[in-house]
């Protein structure tokens, strides 16, 4: 008896829906074709041993089983629970009942339970799209899938249960989507008003957090630039469903949800250590997986001491910083992931660190901290929006009374200047920050006067500004003028913007 069982495939962040044909025949051999890995191969041993734990076995017939399309790669276990009701309905042991509406996957222990499998979310989202109305898989994955309004999940912990739900569907109830499961945001301990002094980086970390801007802020040891980094994402606006959606997406894909398969609604904070790889940065790998650029989707990739990660891992940052996505290509196929994450980024000023320190001397020579300085290429550093010297702070100020502004009041200006892109840029899909504009948009939203033009083509002039930098200190100026809820972008936003651009790195160390 030839039976049909439906199951999904996940190409980067994008799922396809995977036809599971199970044919019995006369013989005694067990065929899988269509693109099968390893892992679905033997996927045979544990669908045996499931099977026996329910009462059941394979049956010592010849069964043909093809997964189609057969062009793209089956990878992964989670296709153990269809092949295991394939081979029930195609032995006369289950009816396949409405089975053409419903998506199938998990995987099995020999025990017959069944254990959470990856890339749930896009499955369920592309099932959906599909006209597919329900979704068997394991327990642990049901929050996660019943994110999908309009789709019926059902989620289960044992083979056993699966097949009494299937004779007996009114045994079962769908699962329910649950909000207090969703994972809270964690930057209540990190607030901006137990920073003291350090205006300047706080005001550009403002600006950097209105229009989703990339900063590298250069300074001492102790001059508080992790502590500043990790205050950032207090500041950012609330995620909406879609980012999301999108950011639990690549979560689900790499397999770093938590067990309950809550939906991601802090923005991420990714901090990977300076002896990271550029496969673990960018992703790829034999399987391609997503990387921390990936992950930082929505939010926040803070590299700690710049200087000490492999150049040629920096290097692979290039293009995802202006393309916003990461082309992970191999031989017979390639996968997209999403690369819009805001990069921040932190480095001591010279080798021992007390470079233009106010009261620790610098030991090293003016060549030494040229040298130390270079190892950030050029093309990279044009591509961070802000840089910024952070100078310690003076003893006056930390330990005196007067207390900042809160992160939730700086945040509610960041979300009043982003309120007006959301307006601005409501026509054109992808583009929700000033950091994300077009050329083009670039010369229809951002008009500069005689005034600012001469400023702007006198900094050029000094300090020896690229084309690049030349339309990133247009994006600054605007959204500084964002902030200031003004229209028009005027001399004082250009000339603040300037002094983001302004870090020196030529002559740093020839002062």
């Amino acid at each position: 008896m030839l039976v049909k069982v439906y199951s999904g495939a996940v190409n980067g962040i994008e799922a396809t829906t995977i036809t599971i044909e199970v044919n019995i025949l006369a013989g005694a051999k067990f065929i899988i074709v269509g693109l099968p890995d390893n892992a679905v191969k033997e996927s045979q041993q544990r669908v045996d041993s499931a099977l026996r734990v329910v009462g059941s076995r394979i049956p010592g017939k010849r069964i043909i089983i093809n997964m189609a399309p057969a062009d793209v790669k089956k990878e992964g276990s989670s296709y153990d629970l269809p092949l295991a009701l394939g081979i029930l309905a195609a032995n006369e042991q289950l009816a396949p009942e409405g089975w053409d509406k419903c998506v199938i996957l998990g995987e099995l222990s020999l025990d017959g339970s069944l254990v959470p499998v990856k890339g749930v979310l896009p499955i369920a989202i592309h099932a959906r799209g599909e006209g597919f109305t329900r979704m068997l898989l394991p327990a642990g994955n049901a929050n996660e899938a019943a994110v999908v309004e309009g789709l019926e999940v059902h989620g289960f912990s044992h083979l056993g249960e699966v097949i009494d739900y299937l004779r007996a569907p009114a045994s079962h109830a769908p699962c329910r989507f649950e909000p207090s499961r969703e994972m809270p945001e964690e930057t209540a301990m990190y607030d901006f008003k137990d920073v003291k002094g350090q205006e300047n980086v706080k005001r550009a970390l403002e600006v950097a957090a209105a229009g989703m801007h990339n900063i590298i802020m250069v300074g001492a040891p102790g001059s508080g630039k992790t502590m500043l980094a990790r205050r950032l994402p207090g500041i950012l606006p609330p995620m909406t469903r879609e980012e999301s959606l999108e950011t639990t997406k690549i979560h689900s894909v790499a397999g770093k949800l938590p067990r309950d398969g809550s939906l991601i609604t802090a923005r991420p904070f990714r901090a990977p250590h300076h002896t990271i790889s550029g496969i673990a940065l960018i992703g790829g790998g034999v399987f391609p997986r997503p990387g921390e650029i990936s992950l930082a989707t929505n939010g926040v990739l803070f590299l700690d001491e710049l200087t000490e990660y492999q150049r040629a891992v920096l290097e692979v940052m290039r293009q995802p910083l202006e393309d916003r996505k990461i082309t992970i290509s191999r031989a017979r196929h390639s996968v997209d992931y999403p690369a819009n994450f805001m990069l921040v980024a932190s480095m001591n000023p010279c080798p021992c660190g007390y470079y233009n320190h106010p009261t620790k001397e610098c030991s090293c020579t003016g060549t030494a901290i040229h040298r130390y300085m270079s190892k950030i290429s050029g093309p990279l550093l044009d591509r961070i929006d802000i840089h910024l010297e952070v100078v310690p702070v003076e003893l006056d100020k930390i330990t005196g009374r007067q207390e900042a502004d809160p992160s939730r009041v700086i945040r509610e200006r960041v979300m009043a200047a982003r309120a007006i892109q959301t307006e601005r840029f409501k026509d054109y899909p992808g583009i929700h920050c000033n950091a994300q504009m077009t050329p083009a948009l670039l010369k229809k939203f951002c008009p500069l006067d005689d005034r600012c033009l001469a400023l702007l083509k006198m900094a050029m002039q000094k300090f020896g500004l690229s084309a690049r930098a030349y339309d990133r200190i247009i994006k600054l100026s605007r959204t500084i003028a964002d902030l200031a809820a003004s229209p028009a972008i005027t001399p004082q936003h250009i000339a603040e913007a300037i002094q983001y651009r302004s870090l020196d790195r030529e002559n740093w160390g020839a002062r």
